[in-house]
């Protein structure tokens, strides 16, 4: 996959799998893949796709109520949890 991307992480392998479902349906390019280990989830199994369908695909996990750990991207070679822009969440001291 080129360019920017998220990653959705899970809890659950159930989760992952009825996500990757809905986003195939929905016709968003994904590619299921091993969580990153910097990520604590309690699946082995993340959807990554292209920054630009992450609108798109919020709303489907939404609607369709899919439970997730959390959106990831990229910065400065880590992954870090993501707000509802893509933008890098502030961190709680």
């Amino acid at each position: 996959m080129e360019g920017e991307t998220v990653l959705i992480a899970f809890d659950s392998t159930q989760q992952a799998l009825r996500a990757e479902m809905l986003l195939e349906y929905e016709d968003i390019d994904i590619d299921t893949r091993p969580t990153p280990k910097e990520i604590t989830a309690g699946c082995a199994l993340s959807i990554e796709f292209p920054l630009p369908d992450y609108s798109r695909a919020q709303t489907v996990m939404e609607e369709q109520q899919v439970v997730i750990r959390g959106y990831f991207r990229q910065f400065l070679g880590k992954y870090q949890e993501v707000d509802e822009n893509g933008n890098q969440k502030e961190r709680a001291e």
